[in-house]
């Protein structure tokens, strides 16, 4: 695959990113296995980037395809990587002080964050639909959280945890974009390799002072994370290649059923009522956004009335 321009395929964009969501949530499942078997996060990142630049290297000198990492973006590269790094602490924390479902659907305020950021940094006009959208989400994330009714009570959401979680969310959003640039000129595998590459070292400053020994198990449970989180890597690369960030995210909501189901038989939890109330108001604003993108991407191919407004 080369550096070209991206050629939208929406169909082929979504099924990867149903198979990105689905591997996420394993990889999810398994950073919070390996946190409750007691490997540090800093050692799960770690051992998840040098997995992945081990991967990507063996994968692309087998095909004969080292130079596609070339790169005249080296600086988008290094931002890419700064926000990415410190989003992986961020979801991965989030992931393991909170219950999957929850951690799950307190993530799925990235569409949310995406409104806010396309105002701040491309000064988007942002009109009643999608900051209604903005507005029910944070609803549904209230509903879901529950702060300040009983905190210690049994059930309740972490309040510090649901904090982590939606720092995760605004810089996930953020990354998208990021990516999504970087595909205008760059190949997936040089964006992948970029990423892991420039922070592997980085991660490894942390590396004395958390790593441990750990039974084979642990490192069976650490291992398959790191590779779940490589594949997830290049899909989620390539579908924001193929489609927008805007449309695809509304795949990430099948991970919800994924981080259930793994709730359940892998932690012998079953989610509270208040998920069931939260993440339907979540899921629906994310609907409505991507409902209101693609309305105005349909206004903006053909020529407007004059003085039209934008009811965004």
């Amino acid at each position: 695959m080369d550096g070209s321009i991206a050629r939208p395929r929406p169909l082929l964009a979504l099924g990867l990113r149903l198979a990105t969501a689905a591997t996420l949530a394993t990889m999810a499942m398994l950073v919070k296995l390996a946190g409750e078997r007691g490997v540090h996060l800093a050692e799960l990142v770690f051992w998840r980037q040098a997995i992945t630049l081990v991967c990507v290297v063996v994968l692309l000198a087998a095909l004969g395809k080292l130079a596609t990492v070339r790169t005249t973006r080296f600086g988008a590269h290094v931002r890419r990587a700064a926000y990415g790094i410190t989003g992986m602490f961020f979801v991965y924390g989030a992931v393991i002080l909170l219950p999957l479902a929850e951690a799950t659907a307190i993530s799925f305020t990235a569409p949310f964050f995406a409104v806010l950021l396309s105002v701040v940094l491309f000064r988007e006009t942002v009109g009643r639909y999608r900051w209604g959208a903005v507005v029910l989400g944070f609803a549904g994330v209230l509903v879901l959280t529950q702060p300040g009714f009983g905190l210690g009570g049994a059930g309740l959401v972490d309040p510090f945890g649901a904090a982590i979680a939606l720092i995760a969310a605004f810089l996930v959003a953020l990354i998208s974009f990021q990516i999504q640039d970087l595909n205008t000129t760059e190949a997936p595998w040089s964006i992948v390799f970029w990423f892991v590459a420039l922070t592997t070292p980085l991660t490894a400053l942390a590396l004395p002072f958390v790593i441990a020994p750990h039974p084979l198990e642990v490192w069976g449970i650490i291992v398959a994370m790191a590779l779940c989180g490589a594949l997830a890597q290049i899909l989620l690369t390539t579908s924001l290649r193929f489609g927008s960030a805007g449309v695809i995210l509304l795949m990430d909501y099948t991970s919800l059923l994924w981080a259930t189901y793994y709730g359940w038989q892998v932690f012998d939890r079953t989610p509270p009522a208040s998920l069931w109330l939260g993440a339907p108001l979540i899921i629906a604003a994310g609907l409505l956004i991507a409902w209101r993108e693609r309305q105005l991407a349909r206004q903006k191919a053909r020529p407007a009335p004059l003085g039209e407004p934008d009811a965004g």
